[in-house]
C-alpha cells in the first residue's frame, strides 16, 4: 500500500549531478543489484553527453528525487538502435528509428507509482521534442508501464526483442507526438 502522496514537482534536473540518486530510484523500481547499477551509471553519464539529451526529475518539497526520465533524439549509430533495428525491420517498422525521440529511461519509486508521476514525466519530456514521434523499449508483458504507454498512444512496433544480457524479452513501442492526453 502506498503512503499518502507528498507534493511532487516535475521539472528539469541535472541528471549528471544526481546520477546516484536516479540510479537508486531505478534500482528500487527495476530491481537492480549493485553491479548492474555501477554499469548503468557509466551508461547514463555517456548518454547525457549526446546532443539533445535531456532529463526531468520528480522532486518532493524537500528535494528528494522520487522519479526521473531522460531521453534524446535517436541516432542509428547508438547501441540501442543497432540492437532493435533488425526486429523493427522484420516487422516493417524500421523507419521509426529516424526522426524519433527515444525515452531512454523512465522510473518512479514504488511508493510513488500510481499517482500519475510517470505520465507527467513522459508527457512533459516528449512535449519538448522537435521530432514527430517517440520510441522506447519496455519489458514485454502486461505491466502498469505498458498500460501507461498504450494509454499515451504508444503501440507495439516489435516484440519480443532480446537485448544481450537481459533475461526477459522487451517490446519496442512507438507513438506519434504529441502524446495522447
Amino acid at each position: 500500500m502506498s503512503r499518502p502522496m507528498e507534493n511532487v514537482v516535475v521539472g528539469p534536473v541535472d541528471l549528471g549531478a544526481r546520477v546516484d540518486e536516479a540510479l537508486a530510484v531505478q534500482a528500487l523500481a527495476f530491481g537492480l543489484g549493485p553491479d548492474e547499477v555501477a554499469i548503468r551509471r557509466q551508461i547514463v553519464l555517456r548518454h547525457l553527453g549526446h546532443p539533445g539529451a535531456r532529463a526531468l526529475g520528480a522532486l518532493t518539497d524537500d528535494g528528494r528525487l522520487v522519479g526521473f526520465v531522460y531521453g534524446m533524439p535517436n541516432d542509428r549509430a547508438h547501441w540501442w538502435s543497432s540492437v532493435v533495428q533488425p526486429y523493427l525491420r522484420r516487422e516493417g517498422n524500421d523507419e521509426w528509428l529516424d526522426d524519433a525521440f527515444v525515452i531512454t529511461e523512465l522510473h518512479v519509486l514504488p511508493d510513488f507509482q500510481g499517482h500519475r508521476i510517470g505520465r507527467r514525466l513522459i508527457t512533459d519530456i516528449t512535449d519538448t521534442a522537435t521530432e514527430p514521434r517517440s520510441i522506447l523499449s519496455a519489458i514485454d508483458g502486461d505491466s502498469p508501464a505498458r498500460r501507461l504507454y498504450r494509454a499515451l498512444g504508444y503501440r507495439d512496433l516489435a516484440r519480443p526483442v532480446h537485448f544481450p544480457s537481459a533475461a526477459r524479452p522487451y517490446a519496442v513501442m512507438g507513438a506519434p507526438l504529441p502524446l495522447l492526453r
